[in-house]
């Protein structure tokens, strides 16, 4: 229980980052189950299966994985060149244009504009505001710590998506969008206020040069900023294991939560409240193991163990969604989000612990570069396979079989890290990146 306390007083320093990015991540949250109402109601008006609204986020999820490979590194980077906090600035804003869209006008026009706007947006805030976030704690937080301080961090997210979930549940659909929005805009004004940077910014050279020519700098940069990483990455035993298991997680994981509520109304019939409720008892759960189980459990069977934990959980909850026999089923697999969810914080502890201090930013959105390479992978194959087999030309009876599928990617992953070493590499040697803007 000491250790617990200590890891809570932790996170005092952290207060402005942690209250806006809850707030945050309330607002996107309780868009969720909405999202999938409106866009069906939109797209598909008085149809429970829409395939077009599948293959749209199938098509989203792609086309953010390619951009992101390219743009993880180039914000780690930044973050660690230039300070987290207007990277961190640039990233929460990205959200409040899509979602005014739909709070002005839910139209099948104004749905495709949606799209559009939020598939920009996701490439530059989707995995990099964690990982820039999870950076800044790297530059506060003591190394031995950190696993339980991003434990914290991820059971504050799981709280927050509990209270989106809640404000969804019980606040009428026409208000939802205006109060998303709302607190969308009060995350980036209380950053721009109180944040504190923690990064030294690099000082710039040739200020008068033009604008073609630092163009030019950052285009040549590119290749560099890629090539360093990969070496980070790739020489580091740690860092090259988990990378792998990120990989084959985010492959089953992403293609399961693209298709899964849209699954869930088509083969049950759920609707918003459902749909709120399912996502909640993941929330509440994931709160309790992550707040305090995993503080407890880490100084006893280490980041290894508690992330093989996770994995197995995984694998129990994409097979109990995939074979669900009956409505109460998903409420069952939801169950196991109380011990999967562990798998985020101690991939984050892994990463920062095989990292150097230089190399935070870099080695976190790497990483999270490579989980955008799955992200882009597995709707090619869990869209068409979830639209075939919720249709009337299924070859056999099971709507759920995309699931059972991407379960099998969770199964290879457990299997790498039964075999990670996490270990620490020598703080030493210099970073012989140059700036990526100078």
């Amino acid at each position: 229980m000491t250790r617990w306390w200590e890891s809570a007083r932790e996170l005092r320093p952290l207060v402005h980052l942690l209250l806006p990015l809850c707030f945050h991540w309330v607002a996107e949250e309780m868009t969720v189950s909405v999202l999938v109402d409106v866009t069906t109601e939109s797209l598909c008006p008085g149809e429970n299966t829409c395939s077009e609204a599948i293959y749209l986020n199938g098509l989203q999820q792609t086309i953010v994985g390619i951009f992101k490979m390219f743009m993880l590194p180039i914000l780690g980077q930044l973050s660690d060149e230039r300070g987290r906090k207007p990277l961190l600035l640039i990233t929460v804003s990205t959200t409040i244009i899509p979602f005014t869209l739909l709070a002005i006008n839910e139209s099948r026009s104004f749905v495709y504009a949606y799209y559009v706007l939020r598939t920009i947006s996701y490439i530059i805030s989707q995995g990099s505001i964690f990982c820039i976030a999870v950076a800044y704690v790297a530059d506060i937080v003591d190394n031995r710590k950190r696993v339980a301080v991003f434990s914290w961090i991820t059971g504050l997210f799981s709280a927050s998506h509990v209270v989106g979930n809640l404000l969804a549940r019980f606040l009428p659909e026409e208000y939802i969008f205006e109060v998303s929005i709302a607190l969308l805009i009060f995350c980036p004004v209380y950053m721009a206020i109180f944040l504190v940077e923690t990064v030294m910014s690099t000082p710039r050279v040739d200020q008068h040069s033009s604008y073609l020519s630092k163009a030019l700098t950052v285009v040549q940069q590119r290749y560099k900023t890629m090539k360093y990483a990969v070496t980070i990455v790739f020489n580091t035993p740690t860092l090259r294991g988990i990378s792998v298991i990120s990989f084959f997680y985010e492959l089953g994981m992403s293609g399961i939560s693209t298709v899964l509520l849209y699954y869930l109304k088509s083969a049950f019939g759920f609707d918003k409240n459902q749909l709120s409720e399912i996502l909640s008892m993941v929330g509440v759960g994931s709160i309790v193991s992550q707040l305090v189980v995993l503080p407890l459990a880490n100084p006893l069977v280490g980041e290894k163990g508690i992330l093989c934990a996770g994995l197995l959980a995984s694998i129990a909850y994409a097979l109990l969604y995939g074979f669900a026999w009956a409505p109460w089923v998903p409420y069952l697999s939801a169950s196991f989000g109380v011990i999967f969810v562990l798998v985020k914080p101690s991939t984050y502890a892994v990463i920062s612990k095989g990292s150097r201090s230089t190399d935070q930013g870099k080695a976190q959105t790497f990483i999270a570069g490579v989980q955008s390479i799955a992200s882009l992978l597995s709707p090619l194959a869990m869209t068409p396979l979830t639209t075939w087999f919720l249709s009337n030309k299924a070859p056999f009876e099971c709507k759920g079989f995309s699931i059972i599928c991407a379960s099998l990617c969770m199964v290879i992953s457990l299997c790498f890290a039964c075999s990670l070493k996490v270990e620490s590499p020598p703080d030493d040697g210099d970073n012989l990146e140059a700036p990526l803007v100078s």
